[in-house]
C-alpha cells in the first residue's frame, strides 16, 4: 500500500481501515477519491471485517468537502453522481462503517460520515454544510439532516452556512456520539480485536457538550414557523416566503434577527431561496436518502451550471476576497422563473442515480 494515495485502505485486524490521505487539503474530496472510496466500502473488498473504520489524516481535519475547483471546471454529472452513488453505498452497508469526524467536517465531508451507521464526533470536530457561501446549496443528502433537525434549526443551519460544534452536532441529528480524542486510538484497537462496534463505542464515548445552538430556538422557531410555511408549493412560494422571513427578520430588530439578517444578506440569494425549498420539500414528502440524493443531482448540477457558483468558488476558494458579486444580488431581485428552472421535476434527457430502495 502506498502511503502517497489519496485513499488509504488495510485490514486491521477484524476491522477494514479507510483513510482519506489528503491532509493539506483537509482531505477534500476529488473523483479519484470517490471511486477509490467506492471501490473500497463495496462487499468483495470489506469480505469479513467486523466494521469499516473510516478517518481523515492530519491534525486539521476529517474532510474540508469536495473539490470544488474540480466540480466547477470538471464534468459535475460524473463528479456529484459518483459521489451520491458512494454515499449511498456507506449508508446501507451490511458491514456497519464507525465515521470519526474528528476536526473540520464539511460538505462532502457530511456526506460520507453524517449518513454511517456509527457517526462520532470529539471536542475538536466543527461540522458544517456551507454550500449558500458558495453558490450551490446543500447536497450530500444534506436536506435530510437538515429537515430532520430540532425545530426549524435545520433551515437555520443551512441559510447561514453556520457550524456544529460536537454537541451542536449530537443534538441536532449530524452524530451520534462524543468520545474525546485522546481515546480514539483506544477505540480503533477495540474495533481491531473484533469488539461488537455498539459496544467498543459505549466504552469510550462520554456524555455530549451542551448544545449551545439549541437556545436559538426560542426566539428562531416562532419566526420561522410563520414566514416559511408552505414553502414547498412552488418555487414561486419557496421565494416570497423567504422574501416574507426577511421582513419579519428587519421588523424584529433584535440583536439574533438583526444579525442574522446581515448574514443571510451576504450568502448567495438563489442558494438561500432554492435550499428553503429543497428543506421544505423533503420535510413535507417525508423523503428518505436515495430520494434525497435524487433531488440534489439533479438540483446541484442546474444551479452549478449559473454563474454564481464559478463567482462563489473564485472569491472563498481561489481569490479569497471573501466578496462575491452574485447575481442578482438580492433575493428580491430574484426572477421566479429562473429558481422554478432550478426546482423543477427530472427531466427525461438529465441522468439519475436510480438507487434501490
Amino acid at each position: 500500500m502506498s502511503t502517497d494515495a489519496l485513499v488509504l485502505v488495510r485490514r486491521e485486524g477484524a476491522i477494514s481501515h479507510i483513510t482519506l490521505n489528503r491532509p493539506r487539503a483537509i482531505n477534500a474530496l476529488n473523483l479519484e477519491m470517490f471511486e477509490a472510496l467506492t471501490v473500497a466500502v463495496a462487499p468483495e473488498a470489506v469480505g469479513d471485517a467486523t466494521a469499516i473504520l473510516l478517518d481523515g489524516a492530519g491534525e486539521r481535519g476529517f474532510c474540508g468537502g469536495g473539490d470544488v475547483k474540480e466540480i466547477v471546471s470538471g464534468d459535475s454529472f460524473k463528479i456529484l453522481s459518483t459521489e451520491y452513488r458512494l454515499d449511498y453505498a456507506i449508508a446501507q452497508s451490511a458491514v456497519p462503517v464507525v465515521a470519526i469526524m474528528d476536526g473540520i467536517a464539511m460538505g462532502g465531508g457530511i456526506g460520507l460520515g453524517g449518513h454511517a451507521a456509527h457517526r462520532i464526533v470529539t471536542e475538536r470536530s466543527r461540522l458544517a454544510l456551507p454550500e449558500v457561501r458558495i453558490g450551490i446549496v446543500p447536497d450530500v443528502g444534506g436536506h435530510l439532516l437538515l429537515a430532520h433537525a430540532p425545530g426549524r434549526l435545520g433551515e437555520l443551519l443551512a441559510i447561514t452556512a453556520g457550524e456544529l460544534t460536537a454537541g451542536d452536532a449530537i443534538a441536532l441529528g449530524f452524530a451520534d456520539h462524543f468520545v474525546p480524542s485522546n481515546k480514539l486510538e483506544a477505540l480503533r484497537v477495540a474495533l481491531s480485536e473484533g469488539v461488537d462496534p455498539a459496544a467498543a463505542i459505549a466504552e469510550v464515548a462520554e456524555t455530549a457538550p451542551e448544545s449551545g445552538l439549541l437556545a436559538a430556538r426560542g426566539w428562531w422557531d416562532p419566526i420561522a414557523e410563520g414566514a416559511l410555511e408552505g414553502a414547498e408549493a412552488s418555487a414561486e412560494a419557496a421565494l416570497d416566503a423567504t422574501i416574507r422571513l426577511l421582513r419579519v427578520l428587519e421588523a424584529d430588530g433584535g440583536a439574533e434577527a438583526t444579525q442574522l439578517l446581515e448574514t443571510v444578506r451576504g450568502m448567495c440569494p438563489t442558494s438561500v431561496v432554492v435550499t428553503l425549498a429543497q428543506v421544505a420539500r423533503t420535510r413535507a414528502l417525508g423523503l428518505d436518502l436515495a430520494e434525497v440524493l435524487e433531488d440534489d443531482l439533479r438540483v446541484v448540477v442546474r444551479i452549478g451550471q449559473c454563474p454564481d457558483f464559478a463567482e462563489g468558488v473564485r472569491a472563498q476558494v481561489i481569490d479569497k476576497d471573501r466578496s462575491p458579486k452574485w447575481q442578482p444580488s438580492r433575493i428580491e431581485d430574484l426572477d421566479p422563473a429562473e429558481v422554478a428552472a432550478i426546482l423543477a421535476p427530472h427531466h427525461p434527457d438529465e441522468g439519475k442515480l436510480g438507487l434501490a430502495p
